[in-house]
């Protein structure tokens, strides 16, 4: 049962895949019992809450890659206070995918019937200078093709990694580069199996704006957000079990996504800031510039009813006003789950193919000169995902509250 403040959000009060793990049960418990697997980006919210699924169904081995040492100091810590079945091969290593460590490791150490990648950069303000955005490309495009590469030359079972909403009609460079990744999988889908999920807002989760809420919070500062901005909403139990389908259960190259109705499910930051704050026995107050917001919120004391908001326009790079899950143009089904559509994606076809090549040697390129812009980049990225619509507002999130 979820907590009062979650319930609300949410507005349910249990896992909308409650029935949908059951009725796969058999075939999760089948799939992962005994089984050797490894998971990248381990520590990370979304990360943490599918490893907490996996140890329901007795892996023989589970190691745990993660860049933040301290991220996954608490994962063990969590993990070894609860009331799960770790398994005896248990390992953890701090080290981050993609960099010389991570290839030696994955070279010496290689014994595995599964692996999962949640390692990511999931901002939209990771776009903002041209440096970050090309570690953004790297993580999750460049990092995943040597990973790829690599596991063409095992025998696994399964390779899944998590994709975004975002990748579907991309507005931003991000969700480009995660429509990317999800085309990287489908090009060696002939050697490793793959599948991926897209989902929705995860409440709560390390980074996102309802975190950004509880942090604001607990320091006595405003709450700021757009308030023509609308979204979807699972909790992190609910992105891991998504999750968790998908790698276990997923046929090659599907993309699971929750079934989530625009009329019913989709919520604007303003009803949501006035649930979160109600929840914590305030009223929101709205303030016409942020400056204004700042000060009020020095006054608050124990008698305060009313907690300071700034709201504004969505006007920066990258953000979409809604988020949606596939296109007209995919082949979708909704039979199989309850609550999970699958997007059948067919292989690559030679253009799309030449695409990839030609997006990757003009990153090589780029990356020989040593010279970077932004413009550059976006136009690299281009070739392989020439539906990307971004528009170039020259503001980023890093400019507001």
């Amino acid at each position: 049962m979820y907590d009062k403040l979650l319930t609300s959000i949410l507005r349910r009060n249990r896992s909308m895949f409650t029935n949908d793990i059951h009725n796969d049960n058999q075939q999760l418990r089948a799939s992962i019992n005994n089984a050797r697997i490894l998971i990248i980006g381990a520590a990370g919210s979304i990360g943490g809450a599918f490893v907490k699924q996996v140890l329901k169904h007795s892996p023989a081995s589970l190691h745990l890659i993660d860049l933040s040492e301290n991220n996954l100091v608490e994962l063990v810590r969590d993990l070894r206070s609860s009331k799960v079945g770790i398994p005896k091969e248990f390992r953890t290593f701090a080290i981050a995918l993609g960099s010389l460590e991570f290839n030696t490791f994955i070279k010496a150490e290689f014994n595995y019937d599964h692996v999962v990648n949640f390692a990511a950069m999931k901002h939209v303000r990771s776009e903002r200078d041209p440096y970050t955005l090309m570690r953004l490309f790297d993580t999750n495009v460049f990092y995943v093709k040597g990973l790829l590469e690599e596991l063409s030359k095992h025998r696994i079972k399964k390779f899944f990694s998590v994709s975004s909403d975002k990748a579907v009609a991309p507005v931003s460079i991000m969700g480009a580069t995660k429509a990317f990744m999800e085309r990287m999988m489908l090009f060696y889908s002939d050697k490793v199996t793959c599948s991926s999920s897209r989902f929705a807002n995860v409440a709560f989760s390390d980074g996102s704006l309802l975190y950004g809420f509880q942090q604001r919070f607990s320091k006595k500062q405003p709450l700021s957000f757009p308030h023509d901005v609308k979204r979807y909403f699972i909790s992190l139990e609910e992105a891991g079990q998504l999750c968790l389908l998908s790698c276990f259960c997923g046929n090659n190259r599907d993309i699971y996504f929750p079934k989530l109705d625009r009329n019913l499910d989709l919520f604007s930051f303003v009803e949501i800031t006035s649930i979160f704050l109600k929840n914590k026995g305030y009223q929101p107050k709205i303030f016409p510039s942020e400056e204004l917001a700042k000060e009020a919120a020095m006054a608050i004391d124990d008698s305060s009813k009313e907690w300071p908001c700034c709201f504004s326009e969505s006007d920066t790079t990258g953000e979409k006003s809604y988020e949606e899950f596939y296109t007209d143009n995919d082949s979708v089904s909704f039979d199989k789950y309850q609550n999970i559509g699958i997007i059948h994606q067919p292989t690559l076809n030679k253009t799309q193919i030449a695409e990839l090549s030609d997006s990757l040697e003009s990153f090589y390129q780029i990356k020989r000169s040593r010279s970077w812009s932004k413009e550059e980049i976006l136009n690299a990225i281009k070739i392989a995902v020439p539906e990307i619509q971004h528009e170039e507002k020259h503001k980023n999130l890093d400019q507001k509250m």
